[in-house]
C-alpha cells in the first residue's frame, strides 16, 4: 500500500458516514510531516467523531493500522488522525470555515476532491 492508496481508502470511509467536501492535498515537498493531508467537513461535533471511528476502524481493518496519533476526537470540532505519510484533519462547519487548512497548502495543482465512486445499478 503506498500513500495515495492508504489517502483514498481513508477518503471513502469518510464517504460512507457522509462526510463532506473532502480532499486530498498533496503536501509532499512542501513539509517533512507526510505526503497527504485528507480533509473533510461533518455537520455536527457528533458526526466528527462518527468520521473518525469509521476511519480508524477501516483502515485498521483493511492494512492493520493505527494512527500513530490522534487528537481532539472526543471533542469534535477538529479531529487528526496522524498514519505518518497521511495525516487526516476533520472538521466540523464552523472549525473548516475558520481554518481554511487546505487553501494554506495549494499551490493551485496540489488539491483533488474526492469524488466518490458511482455504485452501477442495472443489471
Amino acid at each position: 500500500m503506498n500513500a495515495m492508496e492508504l489517502a483514498n481508502s481513508i477518503c471513502k470511509a469518510i464517504a460512507e458516514k457522509k462526510g463532506q467536501d473532502i480532499v486530498i492535498v498533496d503536501v509532499a515537498g512542501k513539509t517533512v510531516l507526510c505526503d497527504y493531508f485528507v480533509i473533510a467537513s461533518g455537520r455536527s461535533t457528533t458526526q466528527v467523531r462518527a468520521l473518525a471511528d469509521n476511519v480508524d476502524e477501516r483502515i485498521k481493518r483493511q492494512y492493520g493500522l493505527d494512527p500513530n496519533r490522534g487528537e481532539g476526537i472526543r471533542e469534535g470540532r477538529w479531529a487528526v488522525l496522524d498514519y505518518g505519510n497521511v495525516i487526516v484533519h476533520l472538521f466540523n462547519d464552523e472549525s473548516r470555515d475558520f481554518y481554511r487548512l487546505e487553501r494554506l497548502w495549494e499551490n493551485g495543482d496540489n488539491i483533488k476532491k474526492y469524488v466518490e465512486e458511482e455504485k452501477n445499478t442495472e443489471e
